[in-house]
């Protein structure tokens, strides 16, 4: 018995080599089977890859793999070229595949010697969902994302840069984690955090990339690439399940056991339920096998095991005698169980295959090879037929009818009789059905109870979400504006002091305030310049102003250049104190002829108050006017070597005339 879903209705291949070798120039012959027909064509193996891409069909069958690749590297790589949802079927079966002949033969596809031929049979095989499919990957796929392009120099600011797309790279990865969640897949989050985001952050997600609501693309700052998880070796799946022939053993009451067993005695499960009623027992049996035997451990066979039996059409079997419990115990020592319920279930069922073994072996001696030996027995053991002509009903199922009509009665061939015996067993199911049916009304009513007072749930859900989600945003409001707030603070607090400062100043220089009057008398504010330097001056400039006729201190004054000593001349002090250091040439020459003096802070007696000083007005006047005297002698100097330098040059000059 086998379950098969018709390809039919999607795209298949067939493919069979037209000319050439694999590993060389090759040619090959298509054939495409459609829902309007067959279309055949010769391509290359080029033309073969492109067309799968275009046209995706939903399988690719050929009678041997390696027509199409010449190794196994080779063989994973054309696999791991397929569309996602295109399936490579060899049809001959997997790792000792049969002759194409035979298959198409067993299952009545027309074959013929042609590769054209051949390459038809093998996609109509793969349709009918004959073949194996060729798979090198697993059901896990690996979902990356990461940066688009290099974090190097972009011409800008390359911090900016690298931030933006580490962030691009960071909220593309949350996009791709809110898909997956939706889509309910099983995934493992792997992030590499860097600066501004994320380098990269892998999904390792437990499913085919055909099922994953993500495609690989490429597209500024960021890169998302979708690789499925591969196989050590080359695995072979059938596309069609097939459904063993198994005995079945069932211990019917308030808890319900059933056991299933196959016609070599070897147990495949055990299962045991309070809660599940008819239609779960059957549908638990038919998705692990079709039951030839039905069996019970008491008889007569309970009414309850007796309606699974006629809903299987199967043959019932009962021990002489109840079985004793030392038996059963005895029987199942080598098989695990849950409970007793699942042990005379499964007792029954080896017990049933016990009786029944003989019988087995000889319908299975007289089996010739090609022929399914379950079909055989399921037909005589359940069906009451004999091996002959169950075999000569499978061999002959294709051969035409060549009996001659005749009016007289005559006695109903096997498959007649067995035709009546499955429309007896369609009536049976039928009224089966009507009975599931009413329990599925009663199902639908409570999931739409059930379904309403859900959704009144997610509306609460919804309604909780969206009150969390304005609590969080009005507290980040109100964290940035405790931050703004303490910023303001700290800058009061700055300016107050800048305030205290000038007042300080201020005060020295007013004397109508009676509190500072006596104070001031002979004392001239001295503002400080800690280097004679550009920033310096600006920085004085900032926290108490300079002002032309202003007393200034460097206690630094080494190191300044031409533009250093013209912005301080810009602002004609009346005089500059120097401390450490010597002025350079250059300074003291820019600063003299802008007739600003400038003496040792040693000469002027100075009190200092944190960045203010104060001066004595007579030690100041004393220092302007030493200054002046110097300057005198340096301005009669420089006038006497420029006339010095005069006449020598006059002199030279008349001694070359």
């Amino acid at each position: 018995m086998h379950t098969r879903t018709s390809a039919l209705d999607s795209v298949v291949f067939g493919v069979d080599v037209h000319q050439g070798d694999v590993r060389g120039d090759a040619s090959y012959a298509l054939a495409v089977l459609t829902d309007d027909g067959v279309e055949r064509d010769v391509v290359s193996h080029r033309k073969l890859r492109r067309l799968i891409a275009d046209r995706e069909p939903a399988i690719v069958a050929t009678d041997n793999m390696y027509e199409l690749a010449a190794d196994k590297d080779a063989l994973v790589h054309f696999l791991g070229s397929l569309p996602t949802e295109t399936r490579l079927v060899q049809v001959t079966g997997d790792e000792r595949p049969e002759p194409l002949s035979r298959v198409a033969n067993r299952h009545g596809i027309p074959y013929g010697s042609d590769p054209m031929q051949e390459a038809e049979a093998a996609a109509r095989l793969a349709a009918h969902n004959v073949g194996q499919e060729v798979s090198a990957f697993t059901d896990t796929t690996t979902v990356k994302v990461s940066r688009g392009r290099s974090t190097g120099s972009g011409g800008w600011s390359e911090d900016r840069y690298t931030r933006r797309i580490h962030g691009s790279v960071k909220k593309r990865a949350r996009e791709v984690e809110s898909e997956l969640d939706r889509a309910n897949l099983d995934y493992e989050r792997e992030v590499r955090e860097a600066y501004g985001g994320f380098a990269n952050a892998v999904f390792t997600v437990e499913a085919r990339p055909e099922e994953i609501p993500v495609s690989a693309s490429r597209a500024g700052d960021v890169r998302v690439e979708i690789e499925r998880e591969r196989r050590d070796g080359i695995e072979f799946r059938p596309l069609a399940k097939r459904l063993e022939y198994v005995v079945v053993g069932i211990d019917p009451g308030t808890t319900t056991a059933v056991a299933v067993v196959s016609l070599d005695g070897q147990v495949h499960d055990v299962w045991s339920s309070r809660l599940s009623d008819a239609a779960d027992v059957i549908e638990w049996i038919v998705e692990r096998g079709r039951p030839v035997v039905v069996a019970a451990d008491v008889t007569p066979m309970p009414e309850t095991v007796e309606s699974f039996r006629r809903s299987f059409d199967a043959a019932g079997w009962t021990p002489e005698r109840d079985l004793p419990i030392d038996e059963k115990q005895h029987r199942t020592r080598d098989h695990p169980y849950d409970d007793d319920h699942q042990r005379d279930a499964l007792a029954a069922a080896l017990f049933a295959v016990d009786a029944h073994e003989d019988q087995f072996e000889r319908i299975t001696a007289k089996v010739p090879p090609g022929i399914d030996r379950g079909v055989v027995i399921d037909r005589v053991v359940a069906g009451e037929e004999s091996v002959e002509a169950v075999l000569a009903d499978l061999q002959d199922d294709d051969q035409p009818d060549t009996a001659e009509e005749t009016h007289e009665p005559r006695e109903l061939t096997a498959e007649e009789k067995r035709i009546n015996a499955l429309e007896n067993q369609v009536e049976r199911l039928q009224e089966h059905v009507s009975d599931l049916q009413e329990d599925l009304a009663d199902r639908d009513e409570r999931i739409e109870s059930l379904e309403s007072d859900l959704e009144t749930a997610r509306s609460e859900a919804r309604r909780e979400v969206r009150t969390d989600r304005e609590v969080t945003r009005l507290r980040r409001r109100a964290d940035q504006l405790e931050r703004e707030r303490d910023d303001a603070r700290e800058a009061v607090a700055a300016l107050e002091d800048t305030v205290e400062r000038m007042k300080a100043l201020w005060k020295l220089d007013h004397s109508n305030f009676a509190d500072v009057a006596e104070k001031k008398a002979g004392l001239v504010p001295v503002k400080v310049i800690e280097k004679f330097s550009r920033d310096a001056i600006h920085a004085a400039d900032e926290a108490y102003g300079l002002a032309p006729d202003d007393v200034v201190y460097l206690r630094d004054a080494s190191g300044a250049g031409r533009s250093t000593a013209t912005l301080l001349a810009e602002f004609e002090p009346r005089i500059v104190l120097r401390d450490a250091g010597g002025l350079s040439d250059v300074a003291d020459r820019i600063l003299f002829d802008a007739g600003i003096p400038v003496a040792p802070a040693d000469d002027v007696a100075m009190q200092e108050v944190d960045e203010l000083a104060v001066a004595r007005e007579s030690d100041v006047e004393a220092a302007i006017e030493d200054w002046r005297e110097r300057a005198r002698e340096r301005e009669r100097s420089r006038k006497a070597s420029m006339v010095d330098r005069v006449i020598s040059e006059h002199r030279a000059g008349d001694h070359e005339a």
